[in-house]
């Protein structure tokens, strides 16, 4: 009994110190981990560049794998220390750690596959609860909500763009029907009213006429009005969205995983377990 005790609580000590941003063992964990990561990131770019990587690339490789091993101990921690191991592999951090760890293994059987490990990248995005900046997790939420809410807007006015760059693709290639502008086929004229109308502008397609000139600069001022549209779909989603009810807490339920609880909380809302440890 004493030894299931003290199983349970080196593993609820150590979910607080992995999973935990509000205290200082769990904060200095993550802030050493961002680090990590940026060096790991740091050392894959070195390694691109082809004179470094002549002269250091051995040091470089075993740097990379020593991190490899950490991040791999750090994965395991994370499966062992939850009670539902599921919930958190397969959820987005889950994904993002296992895939920011594979890549240097798969470098012994595909060559290059190290590059990958810029996916780490991703992993900096735990910033957000590690300096405890629980405003910005909620603008998130709130932002995410309002996207959720205005995808059918979104959609449809996507597939309205997509219409429009048809038809104006297809009008530009019956008035520049020319090699010299590059209005070769339909499809080579889509693809320049989507350049153009997005405001891009290659300049690898470009129409000779004037008439084709002169819907060229509609198109160019078109543009500028519906970049602005899905800003102000969403906008108007978030404004309506009340940002009360978003959670700001960054405490991680040790039995199913669940984040963002109301702030003093010390139950799960979502499974009633006891998040709260001291």
């Amino acid at each position: 009994m004493i030894k299931k005790n003290k199983e349970k609580n080196w593993k609820v000590k150590l979910h607080d110190i992995i999973y935990e941003a509000d205290t200082p063992a769990g904060k200095l964990f993550d802030i050493i981990l961002l680090f990590v990561i940026l060096f790991s990131i740091f050392l894959v770019m070195l390694e691109s560049v082809e004179s470094i990587d002549a002269q250091y690339g051995y040091i470089l490789d075993i740097s990379e794998w020593i991190i490899t091993i950490l991040f791999s101990i750090e994965y395991l921690a994370r499966i062992i220390t939850v009670k539902n191991p599921r919930k958190y592999i397969f959820s987005f951090y889950g994904i993002i750690d296992l895939l920011s760890t594979i890549p240097k293994y798969l470098s012994l059987f595909i060559l290059g596959a190290h590059s990958l490990v810029v996916i780490r990248a991703l992993r900096l995005l735990r910033v957000f609860r590690i300096l405890k900046l629980t405003r910005f997790i909620g603008e998130s939420a709130n932002f995410g909500k309002a996207l959720r809410q205005s995808r059918a807007k979104i959609a449809v006015f996507i597939t309205f763009v997509i219409v429009l760059c048809i038809i104006l693709g297809s009008v530009m290639y019956l008035i520049e029907n020319d090699k010299e502008s590059g209005f070769t086929s339909i499809p080579r004229s889509v693809y320049w009213a989507i350049v153009t109308l997005t405001t891009v502008g290659y300049g690898d397609i470009a129409p000779i006429t004037a008439l084709g000139q002169f819907i060229a600069s509609l198109i160019m001022i078109l543009g500028y009005g519906i970049i602005a549209i899905p800003t102000g779909i969403i906008s108007s989603e978030m404004t309506r969205t009340d940002k009360k009810l978003i959670p700001n807490n960054t405490q991680n339920c040790v039995n199913c995983s669940e984040a963002y609880h109301q702030d003093n909380a010390e139950f799960c809302h979502k499974c009633g377990h006891k998040i709260k440890h001291g």
